[in-house]
């Protein structure tokens, strides 16, 4: 066994795909966005939110798995 596999990986912040706030616009200008924040953003949400404020995303919801 190497070490590398005992390695844990460091926290990285959330992303916005696992965001229950997150959605797909149809604006092909603005394709993502955010409904706790209610903008509409050219890249990932959490990337404006990092820039404008220095700080992770404070609204981040862990999505849940729908039922089959």
């Amino acid at each position: 066994m190497d070490n590398k596999s005992l390695i844990k990986p460091i926290n990285k912040p959330p992303g916005c795909n696992d965001c229950s706030h997150y959605f797909i616009t149809h604006d092909p200008n603005f394709r993502y966005g955010c409904r706790a924040f209610d903008f509409k953003s050219q890249r990932q949400p959490i990337l404006d939110v990092i820039e404008s404020s220095g700080q992770e995303c404070q609204y981040f919801q862990k999505k849940v798995a729908r039922a089959k």
